[in-house]
């Protein structure tokens, strides 16, 4: 069988996007296998993120996720992903951003609420 019923889709997600979802940036892809370069200079770290219940098959962010002010040059960020723990952990999901950000010292990079969205199809 290759399709997921409404129902599961919202169960899967709900599940995947729990307490445990971390949001990072990337100035490259991260790709499934986890190889991207991750944001790493000053004033950086993994933001939690709250998801509202899923519904349609997708689930999105319910409040503001805010990262730095950034204490030094970040590059320019370029996808996003969420992992199950702050620091090293696994990858959940990833993503392009809808434009490219280059970050630079004292500036701060935010996702607003309902921007970050997970889909199944």
């Amino acid at each position: 069988m290759a399709n997921i019923a409404d129902y599961e889709e919202n169960r899967l997600l709900d599940y995947s996007l729990d307490t445990d979802a971390h949001v990072a940036l990337f100035t490259s892809d991260p790709t499934d296998a986890d190889t991207g370069t991750e944001v790493s200079a000053g004033g950086y770290s993994r933001q939690t993120a709250t998801f509202s219940a899923a519904a349609s098959g997708s689930k999105s962010t319910s409040s503001d996720i805010v990262f730095g002010p950034a204490t030094g040059s970040w590059g320019t960020v370029t996808h996003v992903a969420i992992y199950d723990a702050a620091t090293a952990g696994n990858l959940k999901w990833h993503g392009p951003l809808d434009a490219a950000k280059t970050i630079a010292s004292g500036d701060e990079f935010k996702l607003s609420s309902g921007d970050l969205t997970a889909s199944l199809d």
